[in-house]
């Protein structure tokens, strides 16, 4: 018999019972998966750590900053869908944040479309596990419908951006030719292992995602190629990726 993933029943663990307290700190949080974007954070700009993820492997430090006169918070994210979708829950429960700006690198299946532009996903192709726990739905692809407010807010700015699917894999050694040529063939652009988990988990609790990623490296060839990860041009979009989310980040906050 088939498993069925989904069941909206009373869940045995809850959040508030591996913490003792919570406060409403802001309404906005931004996730980034960069350790260096931590730290050039914290170097850069006037930062107060007010909470932290917890976890048996170490914390993660949840940490606020002024945007235009309005606090935002902001952590390092586990990688992976059933890691960042669980650091969600555990972030909007510590600071009362419901709108969560999400960036990072993904690796591009359509590199002459991609170079050079901000991916903003529509939709992402559902090749991970957490998302069926918290959707039930026969949709293979999961909208991700803040994709709007983010072309608005890239586009108001002229910064190049392109939007389409995205295939979000918990299996990084099993991006294989075959599935690379038939998701590109469906309209996927790039692959990531975090979208449809962390927006099934937003619509599940009522937040808002707003995601945007670029491309480090491509996945168009006979062989995988590394592009720019892992050199100083990838540690520079990184960067300028948190500097488009804390700008972001200021232009919700004026839209309320």
């Amino acid at each position: 018999m088939k498993h069925k993933f989904f069941d909206d029943s009373e869940p045995l663990l809850k959040v508030e019972g591996f913490y003792e307290k919570n406060d409403k700190i802001c309404d906005i949080g931004i996730l980034t998966f960069s350790e260096k974007v931590m730290a050039w954070m914290l170097e850069h700009y006037e930062c107060e750590k007010v909470s932290e993820v917890t976890s048996a492997n170490g914390a993660r430090p949840i940490y606020t900053t002024l945007v235009d006169g309005h606090k935002i918070a902001f952590y390092m994210s586990f990688i992976g869908s059933a890691t960042a979708g669980s650091c969600i829950e555990d972030f909007a429960y510590l600071t009362g944040a419901t709108k969560f700006i999400m960036f990072g690198s993904s690796g591009s299946l359509r590199p002459d479309e991609t170079e050079g532009k901000i991916i903003i996903p529509t939709s992402a192709y559902r090749d991970e596990g957490l998302s069926y726990h918290y959707l039930d739905l026969d949709d293979e692809f999961i909208s991700m419908p803040g994709w709007r407010q983010a072309a608005d807010f890239f586009a108001e700015r002229k910064v190049p951006y392109i939007t389409g699917k995205t295939w979000t894999t918990d299996a990084i050694f099993r991006e294989t030719k075959k599935k690379a040529e038939k998701l590109r063939n469906d309209g996927c652009i790039a692959v990531e292992m975090e979208c449809a988990g962390v927006q099934a988990v937003c619509r599940y609790k009522g937040f808002a995602l707003y995601d945007f990623l670029f491309a480090s490296d491509h996945l168009d060839g006979a062989e995988w190629n590394n592009h720019i990860l892992g050199t100083r041009e990838e540690y520079d979009m990184q960067i300028r990726c948190m500097e488009f989310a804390l700008d972001f980040a200021g232009y919700l906050s004026q839209a309320g």
